[in-house]
């Protein structure tokens, strides 16, 4: 359990300050104190409603680090009547959760109060520790807070979320970091009231880019960048050299087994089927950038080029294969060079979607349908009694006549599965198909 979590820590100036960080002295205390997630706490949305009524009842928090999660949880914290236990996912166990839900107990027998319980990053929580939590949340003498960087519907319980309301908080947008960082210079008690400081604009510009939507993370630079910067006349001054110093490379809020990682790796299929060669390297670089392996953008890579591109430009999954080969073989950072060529081709050649839907229509008809008998005449006649069994009698072989065809049936009439599109190359096979089409019709074939 983390009982000091919602703990409210003074601080005087920078010399001699208290140890706790800048991000938790300056933490929201009220509601008006979070910036920006208008869309679930602006005047008259539900959740803002509910906190001020202190009507909270079961919700699950989902959003990146440093979108204010766990400052939500402390307002609610601050403000409600009823109890409020806090507990770490990553820290506490079954143990833990009994330890809580008694204290729950004895504060409803005593006074009919319900108790509030914080699970800070409860994707953390095995099922067993989540199902220990569901029997007290359904009789309502627990009212849970959930807060999770992880999509819920895949990491909590579904008795769980069936129980809660689920409320996404977005990345906080550059401007609003750069409010977090100057309300942080001037926050009575706990910020640096006593301290001469000057903030660049564009210094507080860059710490917001390069923190990638995360509060806490701009905060923990620019605490960084105060406490290293010698006074120069009684004033710290941070300047954009200093600034970049403090927070040096940008955050990649990535997790390659969470929404980020598919989310990214969506984008970059969706923008080559779009045939938007720069938003395509763009999420490839993010997945570069983020950690992804050669294989696994290569393997998108060579799925589009016959999902998305297929007989349109068949040398799409040739490129896209030798891409894959040649990217396992060097790997990066060469293997960047060898991606983006392969990704930008898929990009830029013509879109046939044509053999993705021929072979999903043909496996529907084997799975759902009545099973075809395969005509005699193109039966295997290779085996020894074949001929005796008449099998493979009456064949045609289609290099005996001219052009290399003849009408012959096949067992399924054409164009049923295969429609190619008016693309690339697939528009020269359109024709070819209708003038055998027409050839079958004028034989009888």
């Amino acid at each position: 359990m983390t009982p000091d979590l919602f703990e409210d820590s003074g601080a005087g100036p920078i010399p001699g300050r208290q140890d706790a960080p800048l991000a938790r002295r300056v933490a929201p205390r009220c509601i008006d104190d979070i910036v920006g997630q208008d869309h679930i706490l602006g005047k008259g949305k539900l959740l803002r409603r509910a906190i001020e009524a202190d009507r909270i009842t079961s919700l699950v928090l989902y959003g990146p680090p440093g979108c204010g999660k766990t400052a939500l949880a402390r307002v609610i914290a601050i403000s409600t009547k009823a109890g409020f236990e806090a507990l770490n996912a990553v820290l506490s166990g079954v143990a833990d959760i009994r330890a809580v839900i008694k204290k729950a107990d004895e504060r409803y027998a005593v006074n009919k109060r319900q108790t509030i319980v914080f699970v800070d990053e409860i994707h953390r929580f095995n099922r067993a520790q989540q199902d220990a939590l569901l029997p007290h949340v359904e009789n309502g003498r627990v009212v849970m807070i959930g807060a999770t960087t992880e999509n819920p519907y895949f990491s909590v319980v579904a008795p769980l979320l069936s129980r809660s309301q689920i409320f996404e908080l977005k990345p906080l947008e550059e401007g609003h970091l750069c409010d977090v960082l100057f309300r942080a210079l001037t926050h009575p008690k706990r910020g640096f009231p006593e301290t001469d400081i000057l903030l660049d604009e564009v210094a507080a510009a860059y710490i917001a880019r390069y923190s990638e939507g995360d509060a806490r993370r701009a905060i923990n630079a620019l605490e960084i960048a105060l406490l290293t910067t010698p006074q120069d006349g009684g004033v710290i001054h941070v300047t954009q050299e200093i600034a970049a110093e403090s927070i040096q490379r940008k955050l990649l809020h990535y997790d390659r087994t969470g929404d980020e990682h598919y989310d990214a790796a969506s984008a970059f299929i969706k923008s080559m089927r779009g045939s938007h060669p720069d938003a395509a390297l763009y999420w490839m670089a993010r997945m570069i950038e983020a950690g992804e392996t050669p294989r696994f953008i290569a393997r998108r890579i060579c799925i589009a080029a016959s999902e998305d591109v297929g007989n349109a430009d068949p040398m799409a999954l040739v490129v896209a294969n030798a891409a894959f080969q040649a990217a396992e073989f060097v790997g990066f950072p060469e293997a960047r060079i060898i991606l983006a060529q392969a990704a930008l081709h898929i990009a830029c050649a013509p879109k046939s979607n044509a053999s993705y839907l021929a072979i999903d229509k043909a496996l529907a008809d084997v799975r759902e349908k009545k099973s075809l008998p395969v005509p005699d005449h193109l039966k295997d006649a290779s085996y020894r009694g074949a001929k005796a069994l008449q099998r493979g009698e009456g064949y045609l072989y289609a290099h005996d006549f001219e052009d290399g065809y003849v009408s012959q049936a096949y067992g399924v009439e054409r164009g049923v599965y295969y429609q190619p599109k008016a693309a690339g190359q697939e528009k020269k096979l359109q024709e070819r198909l209708d003038t055998l089409a027409r050839r079958d019709k004028e034989t009888g074939g």
